[in-house]
Parts: C-alpha cells; structure tokens; sequence
C-alpha cells in the first residue's frame, strides 16, 4: 500500500512527491507549519491528499497549542487555519478539510464543551476520520469503476489521479485499474507522460511499476497514435472538474457518432471511462453538441 501522508506520534508523515521517481523518501513534519510549507512547495500534491493534509497539520497544530481554554485555543486555531489557507489558493479540498476542521470547534461551542483538551482530540479524530474517508470512498471508486474494465484491457491514462494525489492506497481513477485487478483482470497501461511537469511519467509510472503493474510511458503526443492503432481500450484521467449535467439538447438529439462510445448516458450519470476510438476517428460535429461535451478520445 502506497502511503502518501499518514498521522503518527512523531508528527505527520509525508511522502516528499518532488523527489520520485529517482528518491523515495519520507519526511516527518512535526509542526503546522512545516505541513504548511509541504504543502506550499509541492512536497505533497493532489487535490484530496492537500485536504487530508492540511487536516492533519491543523490537528498537530491544536495539539500543540498551549491554550487551556476553548476561547483561546479558537483564537490559535483560527491563525492556524489562515496560515493553512494561503498555502494554495486554489485548492478546493484544503479549503474544505479547513472549513471541515473548524467545524468542530463550533459544535463543541453549541454543545458547551469547555476542556480544550477534549477538543484537540476531536480535532484529531476528525482528522484521522477524513483521511479515512478518503481510502474507502478511493475503494468505493476502484470496486465499481473497475466492473467496466475488461479483462486483457490496455488502458490509456493522463496525469496522475492515483494514490499519490489522495491520501494513498488505491487512488482515484487509477483505483479503477486497481479495482480490476483485485477481480482477477489482466490489465495494462499505457501512460502519458503529461507535460509540462511529467506527473504521468514521474508519478504515475511510478506507483503502477511499485504494484508491479505493467505499464508503458509515452509522450503526450502519441496519445492519439496509439488510439488510431487499436492499442487503447479505454481511457481514464483525473480532473478537477467532472460536469454532471449535459445542454439540453445533447438529450434531444441522436446519439452522435463521435468516437464509440458503446451507450447513450442519461442526465443523472457521466460516463467517466469511455471506449477506444475507431481508426477513423474524428470530432464530434453534431448539432447542438460542442466538441468538449463528449469525453471519448
């Protein structure tokens, strides 16, 4: 199991992602403020594993606080989160796990809990509940994503949504190639370097070669080559955003020949892995229909 940030006595445990794939290397922060700066300098990346992070750094933080009173330890905590925030502006899931973390402070306001004690240790447990949460609804990903992985399957992969980019074990949408290996499935992959910072090559190569699953690297620009060969079967990628709803009139209308997509998705579901394309493949003209809507290659 790839353990990409763990909580223990010491501090937090942190995989330094900067160095891979030459350099495994573990760093141990033993403050908020070493967490902070992880963050901030790349050491750990990833949208869920900044979360899990940054909920981890703000419970050592607690902990450390001197505070003996709820008021002041919500004085400390509320800097705490400040520092925290300004680390990546534009990480939803840090500003999530933060507003999460504070949470906890205002239920222990509603409900009259006085011992800052007790409430560091809410703190911690609902740090280590996030992290958590994360490793089985990565499971919950891998177990029903890989049911549409066939067995003997290439698969084609962009950037890295494994365990390195989340708290660690199965990963996003590569827990779905995981998942079909746990059922038994041949598979292998093929992976996209994925300039201009090479996550592909450096990160997801990696963690698929450390569970001895066999995969290829290329340049981003063979991508659609191999496709055009019959060598993909299918294709899954991570993204900060995954749009759930379609216009209207992508509904209306026939589905579109556009790639081989082998059905139709309704306006509740996003068909997140979607067949390989025909030798003849070309972009979706259809009326109606922008060529981003549909996410076959």
């Amino acid at each position: 199991m790839i353990k990409t940030v763990e909580w223990t006595k010491e501090g937090v445990l942190m995989l330094d992602q900067r160095l891979l794939p030459n350099e495994e290397k573990y760093l141990t922060l033993r403050s908020y403020e070493e967490v902070a700066q992880a963050i901030k300098k790349m050491v750990v990346r990833g949208a869920p594993a900044i979360g899990v992070s940054a909920a981890m750094g703000l419970a050592l933080g607690a902990n450390q606080s001197v505070s003996t009173s709820l008021p002041d330890l919500e004085f400390d905590f509320k800097y705490m989160c400040e520092v925290m925030g300004a680390t990546r502006p534009t990480a939803v899931n840090l500003f999530w796990a933060i507003e999460r973390m504070r949470g906890v402070i205002a239920k222990a306001k509603l409900e009259n809990v006085r011992d800052a004690e007790e409430v560091k240790r809410l703190l911690t447990e609902e740090a280590l509940l996030i992290y958590n949460e994360d490793i089985e609804a990565n499971r919950a990903i891998g177990l029903f994503g890989g049911e549409l992985i066939k067995d003997g399957a290439t698969v084609l992969t962009h950037c890295n949504a494994g365990a390195l980019a989340t708290a660690g074990d199965y990963g996003t949408a590569l827990g779905v190639i995981r998942g079909a290996i746990a059922a038994g499935k041949k598979v292998a992959v093929i992976a996209d370097e994925t300039r201009p910072f090479l996550q592909g090559a450096r990160l997801t190569a990696w963690e698929l070669a450390k569970d001895n699953i066999p995969v290829t690297v290329i340049t981003d620009n063979m991508a659609g080559h191999v496709m055009k060969q019959g060598k993909v079967d299918c294709v899954v990628v991570g993204a900060d955003r995954i749009a759930a709803r379609f216009p209207e009139p992508y509904f209306e209308t026939p589905w579109p020949t556009c790639g081989s997509v082998s059905r139709r998705p309704s306006p509740s579901t996003t068909p997140l892995i979607a067949s390989s394309a025909p030798a003849a493949w070309r972009p979706c003209t259809s009326p109606g229909i922008s060529s981003t809507t549909v996410t076959s290659p």
